[in-house]
């Protein structure tokens, strides 16, 4: 048993009782069910608190993929997008700032999310509806927040609320936290742009507009502020100071970018500054790379930008990919002729850092195994060989641009993210960027890379990994209930065999709503996944059952986990 808290790995037996762990120690007898797990690992079940399934929550009780990898409880609304409050007939607008967002098609929202709420409480109802095999709880988020109470004025950076649009937010917000949002969340990220272009309505909110919704948290006494942000010249001391008035938690996405590589030290180095305040914050940082996933049917590659791939947009992937391998002229020109221009055509020029992607992936892999470099050794050009790549298993090849936390072509600035003691796991996005990213099941090869496979650096302990996981993700968020095996706590529990406990290639599927298209990755080892004490998952394959719930924050002082040894 490694029961979240750190400590070091046990024999024990688990007792479990009306959803609860009963007891947790040597010898406590027979149970009306025994399950055998000599050899195995029991832990709690892992708490994901940085995902966007707040459209699939609507349709999908098995959350997946974070169901397939040990997550029994999962957080949303991150980032300041998310679809309540929503007035009646306006949800166009919400959806296209979540497509653009979080990369997740508008044709897939607008037919699978039913938009039969208004406020944040009615939405949070009609979550709570739902069995499920796992637990959810959400946040509001600043851009449906805005777009509420403004209108069109409030995705236009020209306008500024009046004060009493600011107080209409902060009593929405002190509404919210009363009917158990976990937080408030709000993005300051030029990254975040709506599907027509618009930046996130956030991004330009100014002091007085933060502040007002910081009274409502207040107010409230409940909730954590959650950012994503550039963090230039001045921001994070707002964003803290919004924090600070509302007396809440501060929890900053924390990732590496390869044009400021160093910019995350300083940001951690102030949250740090703030916890020696006496103040609660944290940063949420990765366990691994954030990779582009690149595939002939996936939203980006290297000739998607391609005058010739372009004439083939109107056809199926299967009809594509029967004209590539019958047309060698249409390969010489993807190949040896010049790229399109667009968004995505700096692809072609960034093989230096593209990976092929194997049956089980590598989340450090070495320069030497780029395309650039494999196109060297064997005498073709990094285009042949990256077409070659996407072609093989019958068109479904994956290539892989670690694009964040990965400037230096290692994972050591992750090793030095994710065992600061001021920083929780949290940049999974599990349900967002469906065509081009894979991360939900960092769980998975949270364990696997750093407790197992790892050849590049040191390695971690299983302990300090799922405590990181577990406890530490849990109690970020006040979720004191859970991410520990000791009694009286909820009987969330996952039993991994480890030695087989390994990530499988991520694949295409077309299982969204309006046959939307989305990178799904399975995994092997999870014996059995339990919620309150319910089996969901056995021997990697889901059960059917459905305990899971709405998590609704209740007043509570939330403790930023400290450090976890």
């Amino acid at each position: 048993m490694i029961d979240g808290s750190g400590r070091p790995r046990r024999i024990a037996d688990v007792a479990v009782q009306d959803g609860r762990i009963a007891a947790a120690g040597p010898s406590l007898g027979a149970g009306r069910r025994e399950i055998d797990a000599a050899g195995l690992i029991v832990a709690p079940g892992f708490v994901d608190i940085h995902t966007h399934y707040d459209g699939q929550a609507t349709w999908d009780p098995y959350i997946t993929p974070s169901s397939w990898h040990g997550v029994t409880t999962t957080v949303f609304g991150n980032c300041g997008v998310g679809f309540a409050p929503v007035r009646p007939g306006s949800s166009g607008y919400l959806i296209n700032l979540m497509e653009g967002v979080e990369d997740i098609p508008g044709t897939v929202l607008s037919e699978g999310v039913k938009f039969d709420w208004e406020s944040f409480p009615q939405y949070l109802d009609a979550l709570a509806a739902m069995p499920r095999a796992v637990d959810v709880a959400a946040q509001l988020p600043h851009g449906a927040l805005r777009f509420y109470v403004m209108g069109a004025r409030g995705a236009d950076h020209a306008e500024v609320p009046g004060e009493r649009e600011i107080e209409a937010m902060a009593r929405l917000t002190e509404e919210a936290l009363h009917a158990g949002a976990l937080g408030f969340t709000t993005s300051r990220t030029t990254k975040h742009k709506a599907k027509d272009g618009r930046f996130t309505p956030s991004l330009s909110a100014r002091e007085a507009e933060l502040f007002g919704i910081a009274a409502g948290m207040k107010r409230a006494g409940r909730g954590v502020l959650q950012v994503n942000s550039d963090f230039g010249p001045g921001e994070f001391e707002a964003l803290e100071a919004a924090a600070a008035l509302a007396g809440r938690p501060l929890s900053c996405l924390l990732v590496q970018v390869d044009a400021q590589p160093r910019l995350w030290r300083q940001t951690l180095d102030q949250i740090h500054g703030v916890r020696r305040a006496g103040r609660a914050a944290n940063a949420q940082v990765g366990s691994r790379p954030i990779g582009v996933m690149m595939g002939l049917e996936t939203t980006a590659h290297p000739f998607a930008a391609h005058p010739a791939w372009l004439e083939m947009r109107r056809l199926t992937p299967a009809e594509r990919y029967a004209r590539l391998v019958a047309d060698g002229e249409l390969r010489r020109r993807l190949v040896e002729t010049p790229n399109g221009d667009g968004p995505r055509a700096f692809l072609a020029d960034s093989f230096h850092k593209m990976f092929p992607v194997g049956e089980r992936p590598d989340y450090e892999p070495d320069a030497e195994s780029s395309i650039a470099a494999i196109a060297r050794r064997i005498g073709r050009s990094p285009q042949a060989v990256a077409l070659d790549t996407l072609m093989a298993l019958n068109g479904k090849g994956l290539l892989m641009l670690p694009f964040e936390n990965y400037a230096d072509g290692n994972l050591d600035v992750v090793h030095e993210m994710i065992t600061d003691s001021a920083t929780v796991l949290g940049v999974a996005d599990g349900g967002a960027h469906v065509g081009v990213i894979c991360d939900a099941s960092s769980p998975t090869s949270l364990l696997t890379l750093w407790a197992r496979d790892r050849r590049r650096g040191p390695k971690l302990t299983l302990e300090f990994l799922i405590a990181k996981q577990t406890r530490g993700t849990a109690e970020a968020y006040g979720l004191h209930d859970r991410g520990l095996l000791a009694p009286g706590h909820k009987a969330d529990i996952n039993v991994i065999d480890f030695d087989s406990l390994a990530l499988k290639r991520p694949e295409v599927v077309y299982d969204l709503p309006a046959g939307g298209r989305r990178l799904i990755q399975r995994a092997t080892g999870y014996r059995h996944t339990f919620n309150a004490g319910v089996e969901t998952v056995c021997n990697d394959e889901l059960t059917g059952e459905r305990p899971g719930r709405l998590v609704r924050g209740a007043e509570r002082t939330v403790s930023i986990s400290a450090t976890l040894r």
